[in-house]
């Protein structure tokens, strides 16, 4: 962020104790704007309380900084009290497009759900999930028959893709992936690369008998009969990195671990 102006700092936090008692010090320490009038918001939690904040504020102009109090952290920078408004002064931005996610139960009720990392369908019965695939209103795949599928950004490709064995995707990069979880037929299909303008659908095959849900990062809606998912490129989140520690390198060393 440089050359801009970091003076008016938003602060929000998990329910986790480490965030909540940092949220304390640091709005103590650096003054709580309000979110509408902050130059940038700092996220104190996990990667999941990131992603949260990220949907939260996305139709504000103001960055988001994210400082781990939870676990893993791939989505957040390393925490320290000191010097906050020089960090933030130095941070490297990098630009994501979230996926767009509209499903239809089968009680006929249409849901909307944006997703930075990944839109999942799961089998929620004892039964495989049976899952029609098409891509650009093409059918691609008559039947696969799994635990569920998924689709991923190149910023969610580490998360939920990779451990269902998928590819991590270079950030930058105009593809999505498409990754099958714990197929059955066909047993050794493990997706597809698409391009970043596909327009990905799911149609549930015996959703009454095999029953699936949708997941886009953590909301679910539960029996649905067809998915269909692209990126929304009219929404665009605005993620704060350390220097050299940004999405890209943060991948490079995912692969090398």
């Amino acid at each position: 962020m440089k050359n801009s102006d970091v003076s008016k700092i938003h602060f929000a936090a998990s329910d986790a104790p480490a965030a909540l008692q940092a949220h304390e010090r640091l709005a103590d320490r650096y003054g709580q704007a309000e979110i509408e009038a902050a130059d940038v918001i700092v996220a104190l939690g996990g990667d999941g309380f990131m992603l949260q904040t990220l949907h939260a504020s996305q139709h504000l102009e103001a960055p988001v900084y994210g400082m781990n109090r939870g676990t893993v952290g791939f989505l957040l920078n390393e925490f320290a009290e000191d010097d906050l408004p020089e960090r933030l002064q130095e941070a490297q931005e990098e630009l994501i497009n979230p996926l767009c996610m509209t499903a239809e139960c089968t009680d006929g009720t249409h849901h909307e759900a944006l997703a930075l990392n990944e839109v999942s369908l799961l089998r929620a019965g004892p039964q495989a999930a049976k899952l029609q695939i098409s891509v650009d209103g093409k059918v691609r795949m008559e039947e696969l028959i799994c635990d569920g599928a998924l689709v991923c950004t190149p910023a969610g490709s580490t998360a939920y893709n990779y451990s269902a064995h998928g590819p991590i995707l270079p950030i930058g990069s105009d593809v999505l992936a498409l990754t099958a979880i714990a197929p059955f037929r066909p047993r050794r299909w493990r997706g597809a690369l698409l391009p970043k303008t596909a327009q990905v659908r799911f149609d549930v095959l015996e959703p009454d008998r095999r029953p699936v849900m949708a997941d886009a990062d953590s909301r679910p809606v539960l029996s649905v009969s067809w998915v269909q998912i692209r990126i929304e490129e009219d929404v665009v989140h605005r993620i704060l990195f350390d220097p050299g520690q940004g999405l890209q390198e943060r991948m490079m060393r995912e692969q090398f671990v």
